[in-house]
């Protein structure tokens, strides 16, 4: 199999980045697994029902007439004689019937049209690689022609590709994500295994991927062919279950067995943690002024008039075309859909900071995402020239500002791709870490080069007393499948955070901490998050405030103190995560940024903080951008301070207001015209991401906010999410193959 089906299985790997309900409940006609036949008793038999009393469903799909290929003639094994891989099937629940018929090579018969039958796609698509080895530049052959597989018909009809967005883009999964997870994974160790080249698999990705139309042609080929390598280096490399693969992957959504490997724990010294009464910020302390932008997205080919609903991740650019109506043009300033930023829309912003807010700027902080959402496209040289423009601009309109970056996932070619140290050669990504150190020299000393070229992290005394922490979190990203080869603490970067917090402790400095991907995110690997949680929790008397960015959203999540025995912890929050709001409008979103002040001397704590926005409706039919501020976070919400257990209290009030609600939902996605409502589900969810600063822990997270809402008779976080999120049994199939390459095209934020 090919480039499509590494895709596939690498999107899948990536895949779901996100969370959802639990996986569908084990006992339902689990297959029969053949025991391995002796070296003379000839292949084992075809996998049979074992429901009892249960057999083959009456309404079997036919293969359509002439499907058999010569390759098919050709087999080495064939069609009654194969069975599925052991693995597989448990794995995939696969109630097969392989049965040999009258056409050469034998007849695939689907058993139940709402089960996908796996027997059927490896043999299809051994098939179709069989063919590949007769004629390799059959590649192209036949791109008019009718190119899905006949086992698929039935099950496509089914595939509500909407629905896939939807889970995808809210990084919300329901149980079908950890089937398709499992299933996609398991299939593509099976063509490793078999010892398929590259080029077999590419192929025969390409070819899935065009025949479902998951995107457009050349998006399909891009992104298979720029990530097929390095999957494939991986796969060949570990050994672990699709299980475990997707257990890691999916997070909670995906019931595994337990394995230590995933449990690993980082060290605390032994040293007792201090008392410090809970830290009230003072309203009338002086105070720094603080700027942070984050997920700028900048596009260099952005063109206005463009097509910008063109059916691809990324539209507003000439090779998107143009559109037939004027309502599908890409505007002068920007875009609320699948659009980025235009540099004229960057520099404005940066123009209006520089005069408006730059005489009172202390710094900076910058948490990431500077490269464009065309993932297919991309090449290292590509990204290293976005990355210097960024700086560049900065330096231009702040060129005595102190500004201290963090590193966003889009920054590597390909996206998400974050190998180890200990991975080197044509793989490593000395490339951009060493690029970074040169660059965040205007601002960084000498002293934390080690660090960057290592990992992309470091650490800065700011002044006496007072330190920035930038942490590399593409390590806890579940979307960095470098990961499955050691996902142990990569780069010892959290021992390394220990020791920094635990010498500022020592020293009493108050630390603020900065990444991209908040760690409450789904997006970050649970057993990541999990010890990061238990760090900050250990020095919260010390890390006074934490900044990160990703979700392009404007909000906040909070950490609670762990209590032994009782996995719901402490009602009452100690951390805060500031998760600051993007600069790109991708998706349906105005841009904008956030100012702290925070305070100079004491705790550091942040006293008030505000958002500005363009209202880019207004921009492009005026023609002229207005930047104003949305709110100030002490007014809007009434809040007599931001310490934690006030941002705390805000999200019970929330639960029991609407109108309270509503307003932070506005905020939340910074006053768009184009939002979308956010009815009951949608509201549970958003303040289930607030109290969830654990990343997969939402049954036990949200379980106190579930109580005060009463809003479900299905008990659980779990169980709602479902129900929001349910995807019927028959797009299993599908979403198979469809969700996994979604995945990775849709690597967005």
């Amino acid at each position: 199999m090919s480039g499509a089906l590494w895709r596939v299985v690498a999107a899948l790997l990536l895949l779901v980045s996100s969370e959802g309900s639990p996986a569908s409940p084990r006992g339902a006609l689990d297959p029969e697994v053949p025991e391995p036949a002796a070296d003379d008793a000839g292949p084992p038999p075809a996998p049979e029902w074992t429901a009892a009393g249960t057999g083959p469903p009456s309404s079997a799909a036919e293969p359509s007439p002439g499907h058999a290929s010569a390759a098919s003639q050709r087999r080495l094994i064939s069609p009654d004689q194969y069975t599925l891989p052991r693995e597989l099937s448990h794995l995939f629940n696969a109630r097969v019937t392989v049965a040999g018929g009258d056409r050469p090579g034998g007849e695939v018969r689907l058993s139940d049209v709402r089960q996908l039958n796996f027997t059927a796609i490896q043999l299809e698509i051994d098939n179709q690689l069989a063919d590949y080895e007769r004629d390799p530049e059959a590649l192209g052959v036949n791109r008019r022609g009718r190119m899905l597989p006949s086992f698929l018909s039935s099950a496509v009809n089914l595939f509500d590709i909407k629905q896939v967005w939807r889970e995808i883009e809210t990084s919300v999964m329901s149980s079908v994500s950890c089937t398709a997870c499992k299933a996609g994974v398991g299939l593509l160790q099976h063509y490793v295994s078999t010892g398929r080249s590259k080029g077999e698999i590419v192929h025969a990705a390409i070819k899935l991927c065009r025949s479902l139309k998951f995107e457009s042609p050349r998006v399909c080929e891009g992104i298979i062919h720029i990530f097929a390598d390095e999957v494939i280096y991986v796969f060949e490399r570990i050994a672990l279950s699709p299980e475990e693969v997707c257990g890691m992957v999916v997070g909670d959504v995906c019931a595994i067995p337990y394995n230590p490997w995933h449990d690993w724990t980082v060290p605390l010294p032994n040293i007792p943690k201090p008392y410090t009464p809970t830290p009230e910020p003072d309203p009338d302390a002086p105070t720094a002024r603080v700027l942070h932008i984050s997920d700028t997205h900048f596009d260099p080919y952005y063109k206005e008039g463009t097509n910008a609903d063109c059916g691809e991740p990324l539209c507003c650019r000439v090779t998107s075309g143009y559109p037939k109506r004027k309502g599908g043009a890409a505007g002068f300033w920007g875009d609320y859909r699948r659009c980025d930023t235009p540099l004229r829309t960057i520099e404005n912003m940066l123009q209006h900071i520089s005069d408006v807010h730059g005489p009172t700027l202390d710094y900076i902080i910058w948490t990431g995402d500077l490269p464009p959402h065309d993932v297919w496209n991309q090449t290292r040289e590509e990204n290293l020239s976005i990355i210097r423009q960024s700086h560049q601009l900065l330096v231009k309109y702040f060129p005595r500002t102190p500004i201290f970056p963090a590193l966003g996932n889009h920054e590597s070619a390909p996206v998400n791709s974050f190998p180890p140290p200990e991975i080197g050669g044509r793989h490593s990504v000395s490339w951009l870490y060493d690029e970074l150190d040169r660059e965040w020299r205007r601002w960084l000393p000498h002293q934390t080069s080690a660090t960057v070229r290592r990992g992309a992290f470091y650490s800065v005394l700011v002044k006496p007393g007072f330190r920035i922490v930038s942490l590399n979190m593409n390590y806890c990203n579940n979307k960095n499948w470098w990961l499955l080869l050691n996902a142990t603490d990569p780069a010892q970067e959290l021992s390394w955070l220990v020791y920094e917090l635990q010498a500022a402790e020592l020293n009493q400095e108050k630390v603020h901490i900065l990444g991209h991907i908040p760690p409450g995110h789904t997006d970050c690997l649970a057993v990541w998050s999990k010890n990061y949680y238990r760090i900050v929790d250990r020095y919260s008397g010390t890390v006074a405030a934490q900044f990160f960015g990703h979700t392009h959203f404007d909000e906040y999540s909070l950490i609670y103190p762990e209590v032994p025995g009782d996995p719901e912890g402490s009602a009452n929050a100690t951390g805060l995560m500031y998760i600051g709001p993007s600069i790109t409008t991708y998706l349906n979103l105005n841009p904008g940024y956030r100012l702290y002040d925070v305070e100079k001397k004491g705790n550091k704590m942040v006293v008030d903080h505000e958002t500005w926005i363009m209202d880019l409706d207004k921009a492009n039919r005026f023609g002229h951008p207005h930047w104003f501020r949305l709110y100030s976070a002490r007014k809007a919400f009434g809040m007599a301070s931001l310490a934690p257990y006030e941002w705390d209290r805000l999200v019970h009030r929330m639960a029991l207001d609407e109108r309270l609600f509503q307003k932070y939902y506005r905020f939340y996605m910074k006053a768009s015209p184009v939002r979308a409502p956010c009815d009951a589900d949608c509201r549970k969810r958003l303040l289930c991401d607030i109290v969830s600063g654990r990343s997969n822990a939402r049954q036990f997270t949200c379980k106190r906010l579930e109580k005060k809402l009463k809003a479900q008779k299905r008990s659980g976080w779990m169980s709602w999410m479902g129900g929001y999120l349910g995807v019927t049994a028959g797009v299993v199939g599908s979403v198979l193959l469809g969700v996994p390459l979604i995945t990775l095209l849709l690597s967005l934020r």
